[in-house]
C-alpha cells in the first residue's frame, strides 16, 4: 500500500478513536454523576435499569472498536495493514474504506460467514 493511502487510513482511524474516547469520557462523568433515586414504582426502576444495561451493551462494543482500532494502527506502523490475515492478499481500499478496522478480504469474510451459518444451523 503507498504511503500516502497508510496515512489516509491513520487519519481516519485516529479521528474515530478520538471520537469513540471523547464519547466515553463523558459517558463516564454521566453515569458517574446519575445519583440513585428511590423509585416507588418498580415499573421505573426496570425502565431505568433497562436503560443502563443497554447503554452498558453499546459502550462494551465502543471498547471492542477502540481495540480494533488500536491494533489497526499497530498493522499500519509494522506493514501489515491492508492485507488479509487469513489468505495473505491484499484487501480492497473499498473495503477498508467503508471497515477501516477489517483483517480479512471480503471473499474470506464471506467464507467465515458462510462457515459460521452451517455451525449455527441457519
Amino acid at each position: 500500500m503507498e504511503k500516502e493511502k497508510k496515512e489516509f487510513f491513520r487519519n481516519l482511524l485516529n479521528q474515530k478513536l478520538e471520537e469513540l474516547l471523547t464519547v466515553a469520557g463523558k459517558a463516564v462523568v454521566e453515569m458517574s454523576s446519575t445519583k440513585e433515586e428511590a423509585f416507588p414504582d418498580p415499573t421505573d426502576r426496570a425502565s431505568l435499569e433497562t436503560d443502563r444495561n443497554f447503554l452498558l451493551r453499546v459502550k462494551d462494543r465502543e471498547r471492542r472498536l477502540i481495540a480494533k482500532i488500536q491494533e489497526a494502527l499497530k498493522s499500519i506502523d509494522n506493514g501489515a495493514y491492508g492485507i488479509c490475515e487469513i489468505c495473505g492478499e491484499g484487501i480492497s481500499e473499498k473495503r477498508l474504506e467503508a471497515r477501516p478496522v477489517t483483517t480479512s478480504c471480503i471473499k474470506c469474510k464471506e467464507e467465515e460467514e458462510a462457515q459460521e451459518k452451517l455451525r449455527k444451523g441457519v
